[in-house]
This record gives structure tokens, C-alpha cells and sequence, in this order.
């Protein structure tokens, strides 16, 4: 049995998941081979980050302002991250608007408001051979390039 390192450097966590374990049905299959970037269009950040980890031309790219999240795929980022909190930006403007900062969040919270509200979302997400990279921190951005330069 192969397990795949996950890493999310953003939050300095480390997690195995078994991706070719038939009986986990809770990962996407396409995990191993899977090369995306969620993304905000209007986010100089996002746009600073892509042109500099120098993504290959086999990577999907989907803008979170035009193309919602499904609650699928943030289910899918949870598998590979561990946390909807590790997916969750504490940085976004509504998260003070909404009063949110007064009130403890739980897991489900997290998810909702993701899925509600795509600032909530920790970006870019890069998904790239089973492992996830979340957010802008420079370490982040380094593994990242690190990973797409392997192949």
C-alpha cells in the first residue's frame, strides 16, 4: 500500500493519505494525477503567485469568483488540507464585517461560510500530485514551485 505525503505548509502540517486505497471513497481518485489552481481574477496576489511558480499548460484553473466552489471540491481540498480552518482566511474583509471574530467557528461553520462567501477562501489553492498548497506565505509559494519544477 503507497501512501502519499500531503503537505500544507501554509498551516505546517503533515498528513499521509492512501490514494490508491480502493475502499477510501471519500478521495477523488484523480488526486494523484490532479494539477489545479483555485483562484480569485481580480486578485493581484493570485496573479503575482501563478506567473511566478510558472505552472505547466496541463493545470485546470478555476476563478472562485465565476466559477463557485462546489461543496465537493471544498470536501476535496478538506481530505487533502485536513481542516476547512486551514481553507479558511481569517484575512478577508467580511470576516470582521460579519462579526465573525466575536464568535467560535466549528469545522461545519468554516465550510458553510467558504461555500457561502469566496473570500473566505484561503488563495491560490494549488492542488498538484496529491498535495495541497494554501495560501500566499512565502514557504508556501517555494514548495509549490519546488513540486511543479519535479515534473
Amino acid at each position: 500500500c503507497f501512501l502519499k505525503p500531503v503537505v500544507n505548509l501554509a498551516w505546517k502540517s503533515y498528513r499521509s493519505i492512501d490514494i490508491n486505497n480502493p475502499f477510501n471513497t471519500s478521495i477523488n481518485p484523480n488526486f494523484a494525477t490532479m494539477k489545479k489552481i483555485y483562484y480569485l481574477s481580480t486578485c493581484s496576489t493570485c496573479a503575482r503567485i501563478i506567473k511566478e511558480i510558472k505552472p505547466t499548460k496541463d493545470f485546470v484553473f478555476q476563478d472562485i469568483k465565476t466559477d463557485k466552489i462546489t461543496p465537493k471540491q471544498l470536501d476535496e481540498m478538506k481530505e487533502l488540507s485536513g481542516s476547512y480552518a486551514s481553507l479558511f482566511s481569517k484575512a478577508a474583509l467580511k470576516f470582521r464585517v460579519l462579526g465573525l471574530h466575536e464568535q467560535t467557528l466549528e469545522e461545519q461553520d468554516y465550510r458553510q461560510h467558504i461555500l457561502d462567501e469566496y473570500t473566505f477562501l484561503r488563495r491560490p489553492v494549488i492542488i498538484l500530485n496529491g498535495k495541497i498548497f494554501i495560501g500566499n506565505s512565502p514557504q508556501t509559494i517555494v514548495a509549490a514551485k519546488a513540486e511543479i519544477a519535479q515534473k
